[in-house]
C-alpha cells in the first residue's frame, strides 16, 4: 500500500479543517464561491436543460486521478473519468467500461474484456493499451497516490480489447479494487501531459469539462459518446468549491446549488428547509493512531489503557446527531467485513484502564502525550477529556503539514478518518499492514495478519466461505496495537426536490438513472 492515502474530512459539528489532499502534501486553498446562477429554484437553465448545481466540500485539489488518489474527491472526479468497474447498491463490482473479466485457473491472471466502439473524449480510443497506460502510469509516475494498490499487478498485455492483468500472487480482489476510486482511467494521449491533464481532465465518463477554474468551480456537459449515456439524464453539472458550511443550505433554499455534501449538524436545518436528506451508505472510519515503536506505546499495558479509556458512544453522541455508531472496527455494521465476534473487545472502562497504567508502572499524570492533528477536530476534545479521566494528559497539537510526520512514522499519536476502499483487503492492509499508510507504527504488524490477508485474496468474491475468511482476516488485525477505532458515519447530502432519488451505492454517487425536474 502507498504512503499517499487520503485521510477523510472530520465530518462533526465544528469541522473547520478539510484534509482534502492533505496526504499528498498538497496546499488547501480557501477560494470564495461565486453565483454560478440566479436565484429563485429552478433546477434547469434557461434554455430547458437539467442541471447540477453541486456545492462540493470535498472540490479536487488535483484533477489527474493518479495525483488525486482514492480521496473523498473520487466521487468529483467519476463526473470526467470512467472505470473498468464500479460498485453497485450491494458493494459489488460490476461492468463498466469492462463488459467482462474472467480469471485464469490459478487466479494469478485476470482479462478485462473492453466494450468496443468507446473514445475518450478528445477522442482517442478507449482500449486496453489505454488501460496498460492507465495502470503503468499509477504504478510508476512519480507523484502518484495510488501505486501502492496495485503492487499485485506485475505487468498488463494489451491485445486489442482485451487487457491482461498478469498478478503477482492470487488475487480475486482485482475487480472489486479497480473501480471508481483506485483506477479512473484518463486518455492516454492527454496524460502524456500529466502537469496539463491535472488542470484540463480528459476521460471516458458521463461529463465534459468545458470550463475549469482551479479551486473554484467547474462546469461540465453531458458526454454522448459515454457507453450508459442514454441513462444519464443530467445535461449540465456546474461543480463549485463549497462555502463556510453554514451557508451551503440557505444556498440551497434559494437556488444557487441543488445538491451538496452537509455535516450531520446540519442534517435537521436542511430537512427544516424542505430539503432531502439523502443518507449515503459508507465505509468511513474514524480512529486514534498509536505509534507502539515509541514510548509509551511501546508498552502494551499502555496501548490496552488507552483502549479501555475510550468511551465510543461519546463520540455518537456529541458529532453525528444521531447517524453514526459506535464502532472498534474499520467498517460499519452490516458490512460483510465487520466482525461480530471482535464487536465487544475493549469496552468502555476507565477503572481498568486506571488498572491497567499502575499495573504499567505509571501513576495519575505522569503519562503526557502530544494529540497532533491536521486541522481543528472536536474528537480531539473528546480524547483530551476522556483520557484525562484516567490520568493521561494529552495536549492537542495542530500541524498543518500534518501529512509529512505522519506518513514518515514520525509522530507518536494522532486521529484522522477515512473513507475507505471498496475492497475491504485493500482497507485491512492499509490499517494493518506492515507498510500501510495508516499504519503509523509501520513495519510492526499484529501477529497472523499477513496470512489472514493472504488468504482472503486467495478467495473468489462469490465464495461461500469468503465472507468467513474476510471477517477472519479483520479479527486477525483487529490485535493490532496501533489503532483504537471510534466511530462511523455515512455520507449525509442535500437536495432540493427537483433530483429524484439516487443510487444507493455505498460510498458513491451514480448518476446513472437520475433525473431533474424543472423547479425546486
Amino acid at each position: 500500500m502507498s504512503g499517499r492515502l487520503t485521510p477523510r474530512r472530520p465530518r462533526s459539528a465544528l469541522r473547520s479543517g478539510r484534509l482534502r489532499a492533505a496526504a499528498l502534501g498538497t496546499a488547501l486553498a480557501t477560494v470564495l464561491v461565486p453565483a454560478l446562477s440566479a436565484c429563485g429554484g429552478d433546477a434547469s437553465t434557461a434554455g430547458g436543460s437539467a442541471t447540477l448545481k453541486w456545492a462540493s466540500s470535498y472540490f479536487p485539489t488535483h484533477w489527474d486521478p493518479v495525483v488525486s488518489g482514492s480521496g473523498a474527491q473520487f466521487r468529483e472526479l467519476a463526473l470526467v473519468y470512467a472505470s473498468l468497474t464500479r460498485t453497485d447498491a450491494t458493494g459489488k463490482a460490476v461492468p463498466d467500461l469492462a463488459k467482462s473479466w474472467e480469471y485464469n485457473a490459478k487466479g494469478d491472471q485476470i482479462t478485462f474484456h473492453l466494450r468496443s466502439g468507446l473514445k475518450f473524449s478528445d477522442g482517442t480510443p478507449v482500449d486496453a493499451a489505454a488501460v496498460k497506460a492507465a495502470i503503468v502510469r499509477a504504478q510508476k509516475q512519480k507523484n502518484s497516490a495510488l501505486f501502492g494498490d496495485l503492487t499485485s499487478i506485475k505487468s498488463v498485455d494489451a491485445n486489442g480489447l482485451d487487457a491482461v492483468l498478469h498478478l503477482s500472487q492470487v488475487d480475486y480482489q482485482i475487480p472489486q479494487l479497480l473501480g471508481e476510486r483506485v483506477l479512473q482511467i484518463a486518455s492516454p494521449k492527454a496524460a502524456a501531459s500529466p502537469t496539463k491533464l491535472d488542470q484540463s481532465p480528459v476521460g471516458a465518463g458521463p461529463f465534459i469539462v468545458t470550463q475549469l477554474v482551479p479551486g473554484t468551480k467547474v462546469l461540465l456537459k453531458k458526454n454522448p459518446d459515454y457507453w450508459d449515456a442514454k441513462d444519464i439524464h443530467i445535461d449540465n453539472v456546474e461543480l463549485t468549491s463549497a462555502p463556510d458550511a453554514a451557508t451551503v443550505v440557505s444556498g440551497l433554499q434559494t437556488g444557487v446549488y441543488n445538491f451538496a455534501d452537509i455535516a450531520p449538524s446540519q442534517a435537521e436545518a436542511a430537512k427544516k428547509a424542505g430539503l432531502d436528506v439523502f443518507v449515503q451508505p459508507g465505509f468511513n472510519a474514524n480512529n486514534l493512531s498509536l505509534n507502539v515503536n515509541k514510548a509509551p506505546f511501546d508498552n502494551a499495558k499502555v496501548v490496552d489503557a488507552v483502549r479501555y479509556a475510550i468511551n465510543r458512544q461519546e463520540f455518537v453522541d456529541k458529532l453525528t446527531f444521531g447517524y453514526g455508531s459506535a464502532t472498534n472496527q474499520p467498517f460499519p455494521k452490516g458490512y460483510v467485513a465487520y466482525d461480530p465476534q471482535s464487536a465487544n473487545d475493549y469496552a468502555y472502562d476507565p477503572a481498568k484502564s486506571k488498572q491497567l497504567l499502575s499495573e504499567a508502572g505509571y501513576k495519575a499524570g505522569q503519562i503526557k502525550l502530544n494529540l497532533v492533528i491536521p486541522a481543528e477536530d472536536p474528537q480531539a476534545e473528546i480524547v483530551q477529556a476522556q483520557l484525562a479521566k484516567v490520568g493521561i494528559t494529552v495536549t492537542i497539537k495542530v500541524d498543518k503539514n500534518w501529512a509529512t510526520p505522519f506518513f514518515a512514522k514520525d509522530l507518536t499519536f494522532s486521529l484522522y478518518g477515512t473513507t475507505g476502499r471498496d475492497s475491504a483487503a485493500q482497507t485491512l492492509t492499509a490499517h494493518f499492514g506492515p507498510n500501510g499508510p495508516l499504519n503509523l507504527s509501520s513495519p510492526y504488524e499484529p501477529s497472523g495478519f499477513e496470512a489472514a490477508i493472504a488468504k482472503v485474496r486467495q478467495t473468489p468474491l462469490d465464495s461461500p466461505d469468503y465472507a468467513k475468511v474476510l471477517q477472519a482476516a479483520t479479527r486477525a488485525g483487529l490485535q493490532s496495537k496501533a489503532l483504537v477505532f471510534t466511530y462511523s458515519s455515512p455520507n449525509l447530502i442535500a437536495k432540493s426536490k427537483s433530483i429524484s432519488a439516487l443510487p444507493k451505492n455505498p460510498a458513491h454517487i451514480d448518476w446513472t438513472g437520475v433525473t431533474i425536474s424543472g423547479s425546486n
